[in-house]
């Protein structure tokens, strides 16, 4: 089982800008297609940005964070990262990554992991 590690969250304020990092444990294990997701409820995660692992990478975002937030991929260090600009308190989660499963509602396909918390103060 593959375990994907999240970081770069933390305390900002309205406006201000993070970085989260995503990664696998596993070190021999090259990422495939990955998306952020963030936790919205007790059980239900919502996907904010996906980048495919084909094509060059393309990348899709929810509306609510389209122009702010940027998705992309360092392959030499096998990351993906959420660039987040012009935070909002709106955006407060704790945000997860994992590998979309597209024929299941984009469900992750991993175990997941701890998450990183982003916590945008007004």
């Amino acid at each position: 089982q593959v375990h994907l590690v999240e970081s770069g969250g933390g305390l900002v304020q309205a406006g201000g800008s993070l970085r989260l990092s995503c990664t696998a444990a596993e070190s021999t294990f090259t990422l495939p297609s990955i998306g952020w997701y963030r936790q919205v409820s007790d059980n239900q995660r919502e996907l904010v940005a996906a980048l495919t692992v084909g094509g060059g990478g393309v990348p899709t975002y929810a509306d609510f964070v389209k122009g702010r937030f940027t998705i992309s991929r360092d392959t030499a260090k096998n990351t993906v990262y959420l660039q987040m600009n012009n935070l909002q308190p709106e955006d407060t989660a704790v945000y997860f990554c994992n590998a979309p499963n597209y024929y299941k509602n984009l469900e992750g396909r991993f175990d997941w992991g701890q998450g990183t918390q982003v916590t945008v103060s007004s």
